[in-house]
């Protein structure tokens, strides 16, 4: 059996309307689903993809405004990479977060 990719990514966050904004406002990917936790109904998780939340584009955000600091490395995502079609979309996207005041920089392939 072979790993043929990943279903989605889950990840936390303090802050779920500043997270919804990020994630559609300014990189334009589709509120798939809004729904709880169901281990803790008092918990958003909040699910963002495609146009029709196709597995492999989906990223999953569960809220809990009361998390500690974490320092990269030390049992977080600290960086991930989105995939854009042409070298067209990703100077698109390098000026829409650059206008938002977000720091991105180039993942160049050897």
């Amino acid at each position: 059996m072979n790993i043929v990719g990943h279903h989605h990514i889950s990840m936390y966050t303090k802050d779920a309307k500043r997270n919804k904004d990020f994630y559609t406002n300014v990189l334009g990917l589709r509120l798939v689903e809004k729904s709880v936790n169901q281990d803790n109904p008092s918990m958003y998780h909040l699910f963002y993809g495609d146009e029709v939340g196709t597995a492999g584009t989906i990223l999953s955000f569960f809220e809990i405004p009361n998390a500690g600091h974490k320092q990269p490395g030390t049992e977080t995502i600290y960086r991930f990479s989105l995939l854009v079609p042409n070298q067209a979309a990703l100077h698109y996207f390098e000026k829409r977060l650059e206008n938002n005041g977000i720091k991105s920089e180039r993942l160049y392939y050897l």
